[in-house]
């Protein structure tokens, strides 16, 4: 037993980050989750040893929180699961160094400023991008306690749970040894910063109900399985089209100013022709149901591609034709389509590979994954519809980028538009988590969110992270509710996520120290050696 003490606390720190992690009700162990990695790295001198014991950690929490990523693209979930673990473990690499060079309190610093300039980076389009398990999502579950999002967003929740963990880890540290006098400062300060936010979250009425008017938004959930889409176990195009115009009409009336519908709702085989959307004779249905509501827009998913005279970065050739392919959004009226959105943050290894692993495109297409990849759009544009909406669209896993979605509503949209395929996940924790950081966006921006998801769970979010009428996985539904438009600008969105540059700058300023110091150890050894 303990010869594999390490290996065992190693794995139990995994499954605390497991077990705290939404959609459990256990959220408050993330506040003890990395007291056995600090204790570890206390203990064990050796940095080889101290890095697997940390790798084992992040791999039990990766591949227990987000082992769902199988059913979507099996080589791409073990990628996720490998690539992110290692990735993991260099912020808690570099603390270990930093500590021994800088000492105790600048070392616990430098784990909370290396961890939040990781997750800062992994929030940017570098190519395997996956901030799934950033520590301020923990709190998706709980919009209560983190309404503060709307000054730090999400970073203020990492910064939180470290802060508190160093802390208890500390006060556990220093009263371990029995005949050592006894001090409760830590256990103090530790306390009182986990108690402190949550009080003055608290605060707010999440709750309170806004009156509506004569206007309303329709959101629908036709439950096309993705894996059997356009396929004689569901039907053709048309069949579908259908239900999606049938689904919608349960709800939708006169007053009706936006319908959604989910990702790729609209989709064939070919993908749909932008520039002729409204000569496709198969989309006929559709502009027959625009015409009943005349004072609605529709805001859609669609498999679409483009034409070119001429090659762009980001176009193929076929046939000596230049295109672009994209998983985009439209916004439709009787009149034809008004504008578009093409998905920007491509999930890596299912729809685009980074330079570097392109070698390795052909074994992901195997599984379902893209060889040449989405084009992407690189300007937040705002979609406007009738009846005043002003949309930021979010398609797939795009709404758990906070500082990306708020560039949206600094660009003037007064409503956060999710349309998923969570399907592809099929049911399994997945699609929980996922409509639960959508509450996170809420928070950050102070916008209703409309989330019109497959399969489920499409719901509708108040600006203070409320769910409302939320509808269960694998049913097919619409719902109706009226959105106010909010137009005032929080902190988070005005200035961006500034904690986690502060955090960013402090690294770069500690790694130097370190280096610093090691190159003068050095230098000064050798010059007395001689």
């Amino acid at each position: 037993m303990k010869r594999f003490l390490h290996l065992y606390i190693a794995i139990g720190g995994g499954l605390l980050l497991f077990a705290a992690w939404p959609v459990s009700p256990l959220t408050f162990l993330l506040f003890v989750s990395w007291i056995p990695l600090l204790w570890l790295e206390s203990k064990v001198e050796s940095r080889k040893k101290f890095f697997g014991l940390t790798y084992i950690t992040m791999l039990v929490w990766n591949v227990a929180t987000t082992w769902w990523i199988w059913n979507a693209s099996p080589p791409g979930a073990i990628g996720a699961f490998l690539a992110n673990s290692l990735l993991m473990c260099l912020p808690w690499l570099g603390f270990k160094v930093a500590k021994k060079w800088l000492g105790d309190t600048a070392g616990y610093i430098s784990l909370i400023a290396f961890w939040m300039c990781f997750e800062y980076i992994h929030l940017q389009d570098w190519g395997l991008s996956w901030p799934w398990l950033t520590l301020g999502n923990g709190f998706a579950t709980h919009p209560e306690w983190v309404q503060w999002y709307e000054y730090t967003g999400t970073s203020g929740g990492t910064f939180w749970i470290l802060l508190v963990n160093v802390f208890l880890f500390l006060h556990l540290k220093n009263n371990f040894n029995r005949e050592a006098a006894k001090s409760y400062k830590n256990l103090f300060a530790g306390v009182l910063l986990m108690i402190t936010p949550i009080a003055f979250s608290l605060m707010f009425n999440i709750y309170k109900r806004v009156p509506g008017d004569g206007s309303n938004i329709v959101i629908v959930q036709p439950n096309i399985d993705p894996y059997e889409k356009v396929s004689e176990l569901t039907g053709s195009f048309e069949a579908q089209l259908q239900k999606l115009i049938s689904t919608t009409e349960k709800e939708a009336d006169e007053n009706t100013a936006l319908i959604i519908w989910p990702e790729t709702a609209l989709y064939t085989a070919s993908r749909l022709d932008e520039q002729n959307l409204q000569q496709n004779y198969f989309l006929n249905p559709l502009w027959g149901m625009l015409k009943k509501y005349p004072n609605a827009s529709l805001f859609t998913g669609i498999e679409s591609f483009r034409m070119f005279d001429k090659a762009t970065k980001q176009s193929e050739e076929y046939d000596g034709f230049h295109y672009e392919s994209y998983n985009g959004s439209v916004i439709l009226d009787s009149s034809g389509a008004k504008s578009f959105y093409h998905k920007s943050m491509l999930v890596p290894g299912v729809e685009t590979l980074p330079w570097f692993l392109k070698f390795i495109d052909k074994w992901f297409a195997k599984f379902g994954g893209t060889t040449a990849g989405y084009a992407r759009q690189s300007e937040r544009t705002v979609l406007e519809s009738k009846g005043g909406y002003k949309i930021a669209p979010s398609i797939c896993y795009e709404s758990i980028y906070g500082e990306y979605m708020s560039k949206y509503v600094r660009n003037g949209a007064n409503l956060i538009c999710i349309i998923t395929n969570d399907g592809w996940w099929k049911n399994t924790p997945g699609h929980k988590q996922h409509m639960n950081y959508a509450r996170l966006r809420a928070i950050e921006t102070n916008r209703w969110v409309a989330r019109s998801a497959n399969t489920g769970i499409s719901c509708f979010i108040n600006h203070n992270g409320v769910v409302i009428n939320p509808q269960p996985y694998d049913t097919a539904a619409a719902i109706k509710l009226y959105i106010p438009k909010k137009n005032s600008l929080t902190f988070f969105v005005k200035y961006g996520d500034i904690l986690s540059k502060i955090m960013t700058a402090l690294s770069i300023v500690l790694l130097g120290w370190t280096i610093t110091l090691k190159i003068r150890d050095k230098f000064f050894k050798k010059k007395h050696a001689v």
